[in-house]
């Protein structure tokens, strides 16, 4: 049997600084409120406790934003972002997250405990 602390899990390589943001606000004020710009990568906040997590990427913003003329004080972070979220949790293998990845062409993906 393998030693079980030679498994990588995805805490081990995760980063921990993120930025959790409203859904209503407009890009403009989500990128001047960002603390984390390093991880390119926004976490749209759940309105309640029914709701899912979303997602936007620098990306997503260059794509439905600005190569599409839009103004980001007019453009709400709802309108862009990406949701429900696919997510890992932090004990998962980090093989197993890879092909998560593979599977469906995520570069990023939250990691929620629970």
């Amino acid at each position: 049997m393998k030693n079980p602390q030679a498994i990588v899990r995805v805490k081990n390589v995760m980063k921990t600084e993120v930025d959790v943001i409203d859904g209503m606000l407009t890009v403009a004020e989500a990128l001047k409120g960002m603390k984390h710009p390093a991880t390119r990568t926004l976490i749209v906040d759940k309105r309640d406790e029914n709701d899912e997590y979303g997602v936007v990427m620098f990306r997503d913003l260059a794509q439905q934003v600005l190569a599409r003329n839009r103004s980001p004080d007019r453009v709400n972070i709802y309108e862009v972002m990406s949701k429900p979220v696919v997510h890992v949790d932090p004990e998962m293998d980090i093989r197993y997250c890879t092909r998560l990845f593979d599977k469906f062409g995520l570069s990023r993906a939250p990691v929620l405990d629970g």
